[in-house]
């Protein structure tokens, strides 16, 4: 059975391995192959109680339109 290593090697490695890992990003360039997704609004996070009636973002937009419809012009 071999023996764990200890914290403090484990830590002398992690120093030992800081200046490899020292990277220059300035010269960085964007991923190419990586597709981005289309501009889809805006993340919301809703609390779990509130979560647990709507289950998509379509039944919150519905809601939310019609309290929108719902309320005086002059607040849009």
């Amino acid at each position: 059975m071999k023996k764990a290593p200890s914290r403090e090697t484990t830590q002398q490695t992690r120093d030992d391995l800081l200046p490899e890992y020292d990277f220059d990003y300035r010269d960085a360039k964007p991923n190419r192959f990586v597709t981005r997704p289309e501009d889809r609004g805006r993340t919301i996070v809703l609390e779990p109680d509130i979560a647990e009636v709507f289950k998509s973002s379509g039944s919150v937009n519905a809601v939310l339109r019609a309290l929108i419809e719902a309320m005086p012009t002059s607040a849009h």
